[in-house]
């Protein structure tokens, strides 16, 4: 299969702290260990499945990124023009699926993830699947990814991809029982990301996200 705006100020490039993402109004929480690393790290080889390239769209790069019909995220995105930016937009979509399928397979070593993600990249994903195991549920409802921007690096191999995104109607769900934990909205539902994609060194229009910026309650985002 081929490969297919808000401004982050400097104030959240300088100081935003890596906060676990709001879950239908904050059922997730900031950990104190989850610090962001520098941006030139490199990237980690990516675990492919077995699946051929382009067998559906659910499969880029021929990883699985499907999710359940009760999960779905929406990327209200237009497409950059320039080719490098396009690919890490669609690869920063993809990291975000990666880390709800393995929410939903219930696995940190879901193979989306380490294709997806590098370094901090990973660790934030670890995180976000984790705290949801450790907490026996998984994510149901509507999440909603607006307002993109992209910005390459000068040496062309990065991207910053800022978007807002709405978990208002997105929730936690009980393992066991299938409850849903609806929250009533709030401010808290809408974040502000910056995610810094590296392009695989290796790879045919691959990015990964290697850093990941949360700035919560994010008022232009609301």
């Amino acid at each position: 299969m081929k490969r297919r705006s808000l401004p982050v100020t400097a104030a959240l490039a300088a100081t935003a702290a890596l906060l676990l993402t709001a879950c239908g109004g904050g059922d997730d929480k900031p950990s104190d260990n989850d610090k962001i690393a520098g941006a030139d790290q490199g990237s980690k080889k990516p675990t492919k499945s077995a699946e051929p390239a382009g067998a559906s769209q659910d499969k880029p790069d021929g990883v699985d990124v499907s999710l359940p019909k009760d999960m779905n995220l929406v990327f209200d995105w237009d497409k950059p023009k320039a080719k490098n930016e396009a690919a890490a937009m669609d690869d920063a979509a993809n990291f975000f699926r990666a880390i709800y399928r393995g929410v939903d397979k219930r696995t940190i070593k879901e193979a989306a993830v380490t294709t997806y993600a590098t370094g901090e990249g990973l660790r934030y994903a670890q995180v976000q699947i984790g705290d949801r195991l450790d907490g026996d549920w998984t994510a149901t409802g509507t999440r909603r990814y607006y307002d993109v921007s992209t910005r390459s690096a000068s040496n062309g191999k990065s991207v910053e991809v800022a978007f807002c995104s709405d978990a208002s109607k997105f929730y936690g769900k009980e393992i066991k029982t299938g409850k849903v934990l609806k929250t009533e909205p709030s401010p808290r539902d809408f974040s502000l990301f910056k995610v810094i994609m590296v392009k695989f060194p290796t790879g045919d229009d691959l990015w990964q996200a290697s850093k990941v910026f949360v700035e919560e309650k994010a008022a232009k985002c609301q």
